[in-house]
């Protein structure tokens, strides 16, 4: 069910589309419902090169932003309570990247 759940997500991103625009990969899904994928390096805003986004058992998403170099991983943004439909929008908003044309 997982794999289902992630695939979902990335669906809602934009799928191949989102893909596309923002160079995003190493997507992983999470054994609780949810996504991880890297950025291209020094390409989306404030450094921002992993993103995260877990379902909630609420039916809503949490989406954490990060900076990851080495072994160091900071926080850049998170947001709680979003709904499927604002997905892009914090996605685009946070990291300057726009997820279709």
């Amino acid at each position: 069910m997982s794999k289902e759940i992630a695939v979902e997500i990335l669906n809602q991103l934009g799928g191949n589309k989102f893909i596309a625009m923002t160079g995003a990969k190493n997507f992983v899904w999470l054994e609780n419902g949810g996504l991880i994928f890297k950025l291209p390096s020094n390409f989306a805003c404030k450094g921002i090169n992993l993103v995260k986004i877990e379902l909630d058992p609420s039916d809503t998403y949490n989406v954490e932003f990060f900076k990851s170099r080495g072994t160091s991983l900071k926080s850049i943004a998170s947001y709680t309570m979003i709904y499927c439909d604002q997905l892009q929008d914090i996605f685009t908003e946070t990291t300057g990247l726009y997820t279709y044309l």
